[in-house]
């Protein structure tokens, strides 16, 4: 396993639409299981394959305290959306800011497992909001897309100086 470098917005590579998975095979299985090591060190509780710059319809969370509940998504659709709630979210390619973002509260969900078995899922609360927000990845969207164009400007101005701050 290795960990991978996470892109950070504005990087223009995480407004790529990712393409569907074509097959499970041992590679995207070694993908997944990096993907899982780079998510918990950062540490986060979603990471979508578009934010280590590979373009393929592939995610994998984990919204349990105890990082006992991993779970992988390769070429997730939603099927049904009920209600909305608003959530802060936070995101690792945007590191260091948090926003209310509204989604929807519940989601019925069909993806295949880390083994390319299909299965259909719903969710609800952070596990919905954790699902939504990947797969906006997967479309070539970030969060801070759902804020006005002042706030996304203050998260450009803010990331740039936490960039440059790290630089030096």
């Amino acid at each position: 396993m290795a960990k991978l470098p996470i892109l950070e917005f504005p990087d223009p590579r995480l407004r790529t639409v990712a393409k569907p998975v074509a097959q499970v095979d041992d590679a995207l299985k070694g993908l997944i299981a990096d993907m899982f090591e780079t998510m918990y060190d950062a540490p986060g509780i979603g990471l979508a394959a578009t934010q280590v710059d590979v373009h393929l319809r592939l995610l994998v969370l984990d919204v349990s305290e105890d990082k006992s509940r991993p779970m992988v998504f390769i070429n997730p659709e939603i099927l049904e959306t009920e209600g909305s709630q608003v959530y802060q979210e936070g995101c690792l390619s945007v590191p260091g800011i948090y926003a209310d973002v509204s989604r929807a509260d519940r989601i019925r969900v069909r993806a295949l497992d880390r083994d390319g078995k299909p299965f259909e899922l719903e969710a609800d609360g952070l596990l919905a909001v954790c699902i939504q927000h990947e797969m906006d990845h997967l479309a070539g969207k970030v969060f801070v897309d759902y804020l006005s164009p002042l706030k996304r400007e203050q998260v450009r101005k803010k990331l740039a100086k936490q960039q440059r701050a790290g630089a030096a």
